[in-house]
């Protein structure tokens, strides 16, 4: 299924838990802000919320430096 993350179309399997997504672009174990739709979705239920065909996902991290 097509939805938009940070602005650029994806391809997710259906049924994708945004957990799931987090991990498939490699920020799991990251410390990150997760919103969908313009709401922002808790840690403790990205596993639980599923993705739906045209969601847009907006993904934060922290970065580091100086």
């Amino acid at each position: 299924m097509q939805i938009r993350v940070n602005g650029e179309s994806k391809t997710v399997p259906e049924g994708c838990t945004l957990e799931a997504l987090i991990g498939l672009l490699g920020l799991a174990g990251s410390a990150c802000a997760a919103e969908v739709n313009k709401s922002l979705v808790p840690k403790r239920t990205r596993a639980e919320h599923r993705l739906a065909e045209g969601d847009s996902v907006e993904l934060v991290t922290l970065v580091g430096g100086g």
